[in-house]
């Protein structure tokens, strides 16, 4: 298996995600969570914030948007039907709540072979509208050999 690093360094547009009340909500009961904070209004303001609180890996949510077009990009050159997702590493910032537009940014971070494998790093930006990152991503995918 050969790979191209030409795409190491590659910014993909910035995508622009409006977090809506349901889709926290939505999220939350998907992924079992009962925290009133992520469920009823009242209780979120009542902790002090604007809205209801997405969960932390609501980030996958706000970030695929701007994610697909690096992982089916030419210049990448990532064969999807031979790719197993690794792994995915967050930080955190400021907590993300409804109301808010989150606007991420993708950068292919590396991309090197071993062992026959493809491994593809990509690490995505996001900033809410008050210009805070609320999440910095780190996603590996890797390719498997023929």
């Amino acid at each position: 298996m050969t790979v191209s690093t030409a795409a190491i360094g590659k910014r993909f547009p910035a995508v622009t995600y409006a977090v809506g009340r349901e889709k926290v909500r939505e999220y939350a009961r998907a992924i079992g969570e009962t925290g009133g904070l992520h469920l009823d209004l009242d209780e979120a303001r009542a902790a002090g914030h604007a809205d209801l609180v997405a969960p932390p890996m609501f980030a996958a949510v706000y970030c695929a948007p701007a994610m697909g077009p690096a992982l089916f990009d030419p210049d990448v050159g990532m064969d999807f039907a031979r790719m197993v997702h690794a792994s995915q590493e967050f930080r955190w910032g400021p907590l993300v709540v409804a109301g808010d537009e989150i606007r991420t940014e993708v950068l292919v971070q590396d991309i090197r072979e071993r062992d026959g494998r493809a491994f593809y790093v990509f690490t995505s930006t996001s900033t809410n509208q008050r210009g805070d990152i609320v999440c910095v991503g780190s996603w590996t995918n890797i390719v498997r050999g023929r």
